[in-house]
């Protein structure tokens, strides 16, 4: 999760995330470089007292500021638009989960268990036990297994929400009347937090989501657990 004056993106904690950050290190890098010369040529124009009466009317220099930009932004595309289609990609997910947002909670339905379903309700400033974190730890958590494909299905039931997480590299809009959907891996195991990112209303900062991902075998029993209680 994030740490007070951070200035960087938090963990990855998936393939997809993964590609983010490295896609923003590659963009970013680009943008170092063009603001530097851009700030390079600034001050040569200024400081400098030769001019060059062949500059203005130079069919060499029209031709590089034509088509350099066209190649940066070649190179920026085409990194971008492979990470949208992985983004997209939905292979045979071991696991579907329905999220549907309310105002002001998340509810989860398993869909490949029977009787599998819950709200998931923030838990007040006054009942945090030591360790946990204000505004974004949930009475339950959504638990999946480790390095499996996940396709979540979200909606919701009244005004738009959107089920992000970023360590997960997933931000979806809930919408009402509309199923959207979204798939991600866990890489490693670990509690990863998010929120409602629409502004849904006067709690609309009160909406955590909390995704515990753990092995397979762990899984396996907590949903055992889960199916005896109800």
């Amino acid at each position: 999760m994030a740490h007070p004056s951070q200035l960087g993106f938090q963990d990855a904690a998936s393939p997809v995330m993964e590609e983010l950050l490295h896609f923003h290190d590659h963009a970013l890098m680009i943008v170092f470089l063009i603001s530097t010369f851009v700030l390079y040529i600034i001050v040569a124009m200024v400081t400098t007292k030769l001019t060059n009466k062949f500059l203005l009317d130079s069919q060499e220099i029209e031709i590089i500021w034509t088509v350099l930009p066209a190649v940066i932004l070649i190179m920026i595309a085409l990194p971008s638009l492979r990470i949208l289609y992985l983004m997209d990609e939905i292979n045979d997910p071991h696991l579907t989960i329905k999220a549907v947002g309310h105002q002001w909670y998340w509810s989860y339905e398993y869909t490949d268990y029977e009787d599998l379903a819950f709200d998931a309700y923030m838990i007040p400033t006054g009942d945090l036990e030591p360790g946990q974190f204000r505004l974004l730890e949930a009475d339950h958590r959504m638990v999946i297994p480790v390095e499996s494909p996940i396709r979540v299905l979200i909606s919701a039931e009244d005004v738009l929400h959107s089920w992000a997480v970023p360590s997960l590299g997933i931000k979806m809009d809930a919408v009402p009347g509309r199923l959207n959907q979204t798939a991600f891996i866990a890489s490693r195991p670990g509690v990863f937090y998010g929120q409602c990112s629409e502004i849904c209303g006067a709690n609309h900062s009160f909406m955590p989501i909390v995704v515990e991902a753990v092995p397979l075998d762990c899984f396996e029993e907590w949903t055992l657990v889960v199916l005896q209680d109800t």
